[in-house]
């Protein structure tokens, strides 16, 4: 009977996770052909998160978790969980039940005709403002015009993945991660399944729209060099338009002698000017601040409890 571990970021969901481990237990029990076994990892939860997995874990035997020593974010979370499995196949979803266990069943479907991963995306999101939707949209669009790396709209987290592709995965141990590119960057066949969202029932969302934006520029700067393509290109035009523009103004001085300059013609180029090399300044800084974060070298996360060696 094969294994299946299921990856569970955790950050704040003391009052989720007993619904959470019922829903998926009420599930797993009509699937007879598969072993499971969950990996719960606390991301430095300040509330009692860990005390919930503590209790969980003396109640379920085939239930892990890892602690860290503090919040590494949900993308140190996934590597953690990931790095510790050892099943056949893995299960990576959130705590919050807005990925429903109920899709389990069409998961294992798409791995058992052939595919390496079997991947959801939302067909609705469901419980999030426009703004939201409107600004996943253009983030999704803009990725896969900029990027190699092709992702339809709406792809989430939630997924069910061969061990050969966990372990490809795993291996790349760079420091800034962008999981949903690097799921696609890696290969392997994916099938794709819509789902409706489920809208959160217990506790608040831990994303706020600085952390979203922040995560999307993870993803374009992970995956594309387009933003520096386009600095490149914009100096272009612009000393295309500053020579026209110095010609034209030799001929009318030739022509009509030296007229007053304006002053808000002047005042209106410096201001671009200084706002497109403030800006390019900013785009490059993005990428070396990168760099600089790879060469330190440091580790993703820190576990500091865990009860893999307990059982």
């Amino acid at each position: 009977m094969k294994l299946i571990d299921i990856v569970v970021p955790c950050y704040n969901e003391e009052e989720v996770l007993p619904l959470f481990i019922e829903e998926t237990n009420r599930v797993i029990s009509t699937i007879d052909s598969y072993r499971f076994r969950y990996i719960f990892v606390n991301d430095g939860s300040k509330d009692k998160t860990l005390m919930v997995l503590r209790t969980l874990a003396s109640r379920y035997p085939n239930v892990r978790y890892i602690s860290f020593s503090r919040n590494f974010g949900k993308e140190a979370a996934m590597y953690a969980g990931l790095e510790h499995s050892t099943g056949d196949y893995v299960i990576i979803m959130d705590a919050d039940l807005q990925h429903p266990p109920k899709m389990f069943p069409k998961m294992i479907e798409g791995i058992e005709e052939g595919y390496d991963c079997c991947a959801l995306f939302r067909a609705k999101q469901k419980g999030e403002s426009k703004i939201r939707q409107l600004v996943s949209k253009i983030f999704f669009s803009f990725q896969n015009k900029i990027s190699d790396v092709k992702m339809p709209d709406g792809a989430v987290d939630y997924r069910i993945m061969s061990r050969q592709m966990v372990d490809s995965i795993v291996s790349l141990c760079e420091k800034q991660r962008f999981s949903k590119g690097l799921f696609c960057w890696v290969g392997y066949n994916t099938k794709w399944i819509e789902y409706q969202n489920v809208e959160r029932t217990v506790g608040t969302t831990k994303w706020s729209i600085w952390g979203l934006f922040k995560y999307a520029l993870d993803g374009i700067t992970s995956f594309s060099v387009a933003p520096l393509r386009l600095i490149a290109v914009l100096g272009f035009i612009i000393s295309t338009l500053s020579l026209i523009w110095i010609i034209i103004t030799l001929i009318q001085t030739l022509i009509m002698g030296i007229a007053v300059p304006g002053y808000v013609t002047t005042l209106c180029a410096v201001l671009f000017l200084g706002g497109i090399v403030e800006m390019s300044v900013g785009i490059i800084g993005e990428y070396i601040g990168r760099i600089y974060i790879e060469a330190k070298d440091r580790p993703i996360y820190i576990a500091k409890e865990t009860n893999f060696e307990d059982k």
